[in-house]
């Protein structure tokens, strides 16, 4: 039976310019698709957040990019808690249609973002799978 799944993935760009914000969130997106066996038809919406130190451009236009037409896109603002915002981070909150278990969803975070969720850092397929359970560090609402 297909079910609604949320899948949340972090990550961060070089700096704040246009070209690094759309490249760091065309791999990110790339990677949660490639994790969790889903295509852009599966994608119900995407809900992306960025720190305060970025603002040159939506990321939601990597995803129309990589040609996520039908998907409802929305951006905003991370909320800023001292301990735990990371320098020019963007996140996402997928809400995908699949077949899948909650348990099955791999939450992909990279570069600077690994600091938010180690345990669910993305770890190559070769080098023993993507993600893993909490890890016990501080929630960040992520």
């Amino acid at each position: 039976m297909t079910m609604c799944r949320g899948v949340r993935g972090a990550t961060t760009a070089t700096a704040n310019d246009r070209e690094a914000m759309l490249e760091a969130t065309r791999e990110l997106l790339r990677r949660l698709e490639e994790r969790n066996q889903i295509t852009p038809d599966d994608i119900a919406a995407a809900f992306f957040t960025v720190s305060d130190d970025l603002d040159a451009e939506y990321p939601a236009l990597a995803a129309r990019q990589l040609g996520w037409t039908e998907a409802a896109l929305m951006c905003a603002r991370e909320i800023p808690v001292p301990t735990t915002t990371v320098a020019r981070c963007i996140r996402v909150l997928l809400l995908v249609n699949t077949e899948k278990a909650a348990s099955e969803m791999r939450h992909v975070y990279l570069r600077g973002a690994v600091a938010l969720r180690p345990s669910r850092a993305d770890i190559s397929v070769e080098s023993g799978g993507a993600g893993g359970d909490d890890d016990g560090a501080k929630s960040d609402g992520a």
